[in-house]
């Protein structure tokens, strides 16, 4: 066994980390921005246990499910956060730190890990947390009943868990998994009660039970969550600032998915935290003394834009390119988020793992080439200004169930007038979830607009790979087995170098062939009373409330 991290280097790398500044306030370690300047004066005072803090989150828990292998939902994750502790936890010069693991080893063939875990470590439920506990939360990650999203991708060539004696486990993989540990130090990998699942069975989403600083202890369906501090905790990450628990003797979390009445309840005192500040609201907050904002790019799947390229005709890489050129991103983005926001080019966000520059402006908006190309292609325009040919419209029927967030739908509403300048036509299908999940399994659309937040580039198989966890189903329809053997080969590469071409191929195949259109890129931003202290942020960007106090 070589060791990789062991627990006192990697406590000198967040010592290292610490100094530098990458633990300050506005930043906590995670992400990659910073607090407005001078937002943070927390070493001007000493951190004041108690207080309730009301968070009005941009969004709502989807059919209340906490829990951490059932759902990728941003809103949810964001909320999870609180509840789960990983494994691990990741700096922002993506090296790891300890966390409910102390020291871990990597196997001379690279397909093994040796965890040595916390003795001290209990879930909200009085459950001991230990080796059998690490088993049975991988073992269930992997089982199809469980229906896990982003954690069956997380966990990539899986074959099982070892318990080597009490705090000891080892975990077994078929093939080299260099987004491992990565993944172990994302929510979606948390760990949850074996005793809980067991008890609540199917009810368990909505009974949550982890090991996190806070704990459950009400949930009014589809409008808010109590959590209340977990008074046993005492194994923070490696980058907190204190030890014990929570400062907070409350976090509530409000669903507020209106822009508006978000802002609203900032300002009358009636939240003291919210986050994705509308754009047209960014520069008054970050000039009011009353309030602090926070601001870190989400590491992601761009917003973007894909076909489904199992139908006609847009399986045409002709047509996608038409389609893209008819797009000003610029405009619309600057429009629509006013400065606060940028055009994204890659599927990767810019401070990503192996994100390449070199597909930055590799295309251009051109409606007189996108013009002359669908005109060389035979699509003539109607009366109406909308091409046919053979008697079909140039129509993109795009399907949708999660409204204006991120205002991703006033951006679609420019999006659709500049392409009616070259004849195509966008129709916005909103639906249920339930009936939305039911027709994009069954290609039942034209285009779709998504995000994936993830923090690896090993996002990609999920999206684009036939061998990722959704098969031929992934989200963009591609079927390129190039592409494919490339992605293979990155997720099992551990030398950086050779990972990072992979990478660098991977992003410029998927741009020059247009199997997603990137958008923009998402800087996620929360902001405060300006006596709140001490958010931090963790990867890919989710808050964390652990060292947050309020000043009296």
């Amino acid at each position: 066994m070589r060791t990789i991290k062991l627990t006192a280097a990697v406590l000198l790398s967040c010592l290292l980390l610490l100094l530098s500044g990458c633990g300050s306030s506005g930043d906590g370690g995670g992400g990659t921005g910073n607090a407005d300047a001078g937002a943070e004066s927390s070493a001007e005072s000493t951190p004041a246990p108690g207080g309730e803090l009301v968070w009005a989150l941009a969004g709502v828990v989807q059919n209340d499910i906490l829990d951490a292998h059932r759902t990728g939902f941003a809103p949810s994750t964001r909320v999870m956060r609180s509840l789960y502790d990983s494994l691990v936890v990741e700096f922002e010069d993506h090296t790891f730190g300890p966390w409910l693991a102390v020291s871990w080893e990597l196997s001379e063939d690279q397909k093994s890990y040796t965890f040595k875990l916390r003795e001290d470590v209990k879930f909200h439920d009085g459950t001991p947390f230990n080796a059998e506990a690490v088993k049975f939360n991988f073992d269930r990650i992997v089982d199809p009943a469980t229906q896990s999203s982003l954690g069956k991708n997380a966990m990539g060539p899986y074959v099982s868990t070892e318990v080597i004696d009490e705090f000891t486990v080892k975990v077994n993989f078929s093939e080299p998994f260099a987004p491992f540990l990565s993944n172990l130090a994302k929510v979606d990998l948390g760990m949850v009660s074996p005793t809980a699942v067991k008890k609540y069975g199917d009810a368990f989403p909505q009974n949550p039970v982890g090991t996190g600083p806070f704990k459950l202890a009400k949930l009014t369906p589809g409008t808010e969550l109590e959590l209340v501090r977990f008074e046993a905790y005492n194994w923070p990450p490696a980058n907190a600032k204190h030890e014990g628990p929570a400062y907070l003797d409350k976090l509530i979390v409000k669903y507020v998915p209106e822009d508006a009445t978000r802002l609203s309840v900032l300002q009358s005192n009636q939240a003291q935290v919210a986050d994705i500040i509308p754009p047209q609201n960014l520069q008054a907050l970050k000039a009011d003394p009353n309030f602090k904002v926070y601001e870190t790019e989400l590491l992601q799947h761009n917003y973007s834009y894909f076909f489904n390229q199992d139908k006609e005709p847009w399986n045409d890489v002709r047509i996608r390119k038409a389609i893209r050129a008819g797009i000003n991103f610029d405009a619309a983005i600057k429009t629509v988020y006013l400065g606060t926001s940028r055009q994204g080019w890659s599927p990767l966000s810019p401070h990503s793992l192996y994100y390449t520059p070199t597909v930055e402006n590799t295309w251009k908006y051109d409606p007189d080439d996108a013009n002359q190309a669908l005109d060389e292609l035979g699509w003539v325009k109607g009366a109406d200004g909308i091409r046919e040919k053979d008697g079909k419209r140039l129509s993109l029927e795009m399907i949708d169930y999660q409204g204006n967030r991120e205002k991703r739908l006033d951006l679609l509403a420019v999006v659709t007038q500049q392409l009616k300048q070259i004849g195509v036509e966008i129709k916005l299908l909103t639906l249920p979830q339930g009936t939305f999940t039911e027709r994009r399994a069954n290609g039942d659309y034209d285009l779709y607009g998504g995000s994936q937040f993830y923090g690896d580039p090993s996002i990609l198989r999920q999206m684009y790979s036939t061998k990722g966890p959704n098969g031929k189903l992934n989200i963009s329809r591609t079927h390129d087995p190039e592409l494919e053997d490339w992605l293979e080969a990155a997720q099992s590469e551990l030398n950086t170098e050779k990972r990072a071409e992979l990478y660098k191929k991977a992003q410029e195949k998927i741009i020059e062939q247009v199997y997603s259109i990137p958008a923009y890129v998402l800087d996620y931003t929360v902001a405060s009373s300006r006596k709140v202290h001490d958010i931090s942020f963790d990867y890919p960007a989710w808050p964390v409330f652990y060292d947050t106090w309020i000043e009296q």
